[in-house]
């Protein structure tokens, strides 16, 4: 019987401890005192080269095969300016950050879960 209550206290301690400690932590990620944990990461940005056989070869004729690879060179060139208003608009790590706080958040959600979880084991354990 006493070793129940025992077993009951440790439990209720041990879930409020899990719980106190994410809300602490979430507390310091959410206002920046620590960093969050890195799950979700942007890759290196890549350089492309520009590629040396169409360019040269379009430079040796006239200006309508010029012309006729435009479309290829227009859409390229919209590409570019579309990333461009989009670093504007957002800045490049913005969605790696969003994505980790939000799986911070997911994790801290689960932990305090459990802590609640193992704190009600220990009450029951302590009413018996």
């Amino acid at each position: 019987m006493k070793a129940r209550k025992i077993i009951g206290w440790l439990l209720l301690l041990v879930g409020l401890i899990i719980i106190f400690y994410s809300l602490f932590t979430s507390y310091n990620i959410f206002t920046g005192k620590s960093l969050g944990p890195t799950v979700f990461k942007m890759p290196e940005k890549e350089t492309v080269l520009p590629q040396k056989g169409k360019d040269q070869a379009l430079e040796g004729q006239g200006e309508e095969s010029k012309l006729s690879s435009s479309p290829f060179a227009a859409a390229r060139e919209m590409e570019e300016m579309i990333g461009e208003q989009l670093k504007g608009m957002l800045p490049l790590d913005f969605i790696p950050k969003l994505l980790n706080l939000l799986s911070w958040s997911i994790m801290a959600g689960i932990m305090i879960f459990a802590g609640t979880q193992i704190s009600s084991l220990g009450i029951r354990l302590i009413k018996k």
